[in-house]
């Protein structure tokens, strides 16, 4: 487990340690340690004030009143830090470092009113959110290096996790670290348990962004939630309307790029979080889908999240869309002659409801385009038949780059739909179809044979709009028959159409 922290890290501790401080590790970094996985952030926390921090590391920075201050480091090869963002500055890495505190008052369910500086590192776990983030590890740097130097090796072996009981803090035989552990974190590492750290109320009534974080890390570590903390995150669901739309599409975000994406949204269901995050998706429960002769025997609201389950995609956007690709359907549901149930244009409303929900949980303008044009265009057809032509302006409509992304959205409404296949003839032929198109870059109307210069020309006329609308009438012309993509007839066809 130790030889797993980088150097860096390690460095940082020895200064702590040798200018007489306490210095922990804590929180998901020894969580992480502990279920040997790797790990992303580093965060440490003391006794030192942010004063006292910022005389050992003078290229430090503090701009908070948390009591944090960032350390950039520079990578050491294989341990490097991820490159976050918000982990980041002047392009190295950053690690964190909290002066032990505690917290008072949360009016908006998410910032302390009052944080007080604490005098021990348990009174700093007692404010953390569940009892797997409230671990600490106390490293004794100058002996693990003194270790490494003796052994002549990058790293020391991995030490095993025993079955911890009582006292809360244990040492390894080597004397290189203690865990500091009063909540009984590693047992519930140990039974993949979620529980909040004391009183559950407590915890979220604090900060309301964690309800949904007890849904993510749940997702993605494969645990359950004890029943105490998850009976608290349904009867406290509403808190959700606190917390800014950013955080909540973060998390969700999070769980959706998770192994058991599927999984954590009927958590969130089942909760009822989903209902102030995608109160649209859930209108599709009980929404019949059957027809004769088709293979939808689930409600709209299961299909949904079935095609998620079913999605190849890794990518939490195109995971996003295909989640709400028909969440348009509970508007439009009606019934034809026979009296069974048709969803006509439920594309275009879902695109719509897709484009509202983007705005809402602030998606980027490049994310809100993607889930859109998924959602919009993802009942494309794949008969044999189409022409060229076809499979030309789909590629336009849900542009190169989505091409992809389409097909999977496809495979997961199929197999969502329950389709024993992921793949039909046709659509392994229409994907056939389109790699021939793209063969060649796609047809585009800068690929015409002429362009405004020549129109100008010919017509005697000065730039304007007519140009414009000249190019796109030859350029719909020769997208479907190509071979009339030449210079002498496309002349020809300006003069008709001027």
């Amino acid at each position: 487990m130790i030889g797993k922290i980088p150097q860096s890290i390690r460095s940082i501790y020895e200064t702590f340690q040798n200018a007489g401080f306490e210095i922990y590790l804590v929180g998901g970094c020894v969580r992480d340690l502990l279920l040997e996985k790797s790990v992303n952030d580093w965060d440490f926390t003391t006794n030192a004030t942010p004063q006292d921090i910022l005389k050992l590391f003078p290229d430090g920075f503090y701009d908070n009143t948390f009591g944090t201050v960032g350390i950039p480091i520079e990578s050491d090869g294989e341990h490097a830090l991820p490159a976050l963002p918000c982990r980041q500055a002047g392009g190295r890495q950053v690690v964190e470092v909290t002066t032990f505190r505690t917290e008072h008052g949360y009016k908006d369910r998410r910032h302390p009113e009052t944080i007080a500086w604490g005098k021990t590192v348990e009174e700093d776990l007692a404010r953390r959110d569940f009892t797997i983030n409230a671990i600490a590890l106390q490293l004794n740097a100058k002996q693990i290096n003194q270790s490494v130097i003796a052994r002549n090796s990058a790293s020391l072996n991995d030490e095993a996790i025993p079955e911890i009981a009582t006292p809360s803090a244990r040492n390894d035989n080597n004397g290189h670290f203690q865990l500091i552990d009063p909540y009984g974190g590693q047992k519930d590492i140990q039974n993949k348990i979620i529980r909040a750290v004391g009183d559950a109320s407590k915890r979220f009534k604090e900060d309301a962004l964690r309800l949904m974080r007890a849904i993510r890390l749940a997702t993605q570590l494969g645990f359950s939630i004890e029943a105490e903390t998850l009976q608290e995150i349904m009867h406290d669901a509403a808190l959700l309307n606190d917390i800014s739309k950013e955080r909540i599409r973060d998390e969700l975000m999070k769980i959706l790029s998770s192994e058991f994406a599927y999984e954590g949204v009927m958590l969130l269901k089942n909760t009822n979080l989903l209902e102030y995050i995608l109160p649209a998706l859930l209108e599709g429960i009980g929404v019949s889908q059957e027809r004769p002769g088709r293979h939808h025997k689930e409600d709209v609201f299961t299909h949904n999240v079935l095609s998620l389950k079913y999605c190849p995609s890794t990518d939490p956007i195109v995971r996003f869309a295909t989640l709400i690709h028909d969440i348009g359907k509970p508007k439009v549901a009606a019934t034809d002659k026979e009296g069974l149930v048709i969803f006509y244009n439920h594309e275009i409303e879902g695109a719509r409801i897709a484009a509202e929900i983007s705005d809402r949980l602030r998606f980027s303008k490049k994310d809100k385009t993607k889930i859109v044009t998924l959602v919009r265009w993802h009942m494309f057809t794949v008969d044999e038949k189409i022409t060229d032509a076809a499979v030309r302006r789909f590629i336009r409509r849900v542009g190169v780059e989505s091409v992809k992304d389409m097909m999977d959205l496809r495979i997961g409404d199929r197999l969502g739909g329950g389709t024993q296949t992921a793949e039909s003839w046709r659509l392994k032929l229409f994907k056939k179809r389109i790699e021939e198109q793209l063969a060649p870059l796609p047809f585009s109307i800068n690929d015409l044979a002429i362009d405004g210069n020549d129109i100008m020309k010919q017509l005697q006329i000065k730039p304007g709009p007519k140009i414009g609308e000249i190019l796109q009438k030859l350029f719909e012309e020769v997208d479907e028959d190509l071979a009339k993509n030449t210079k002498e007839y496309l002349l020809q066809r300006v003069q008709k159409l001027a």
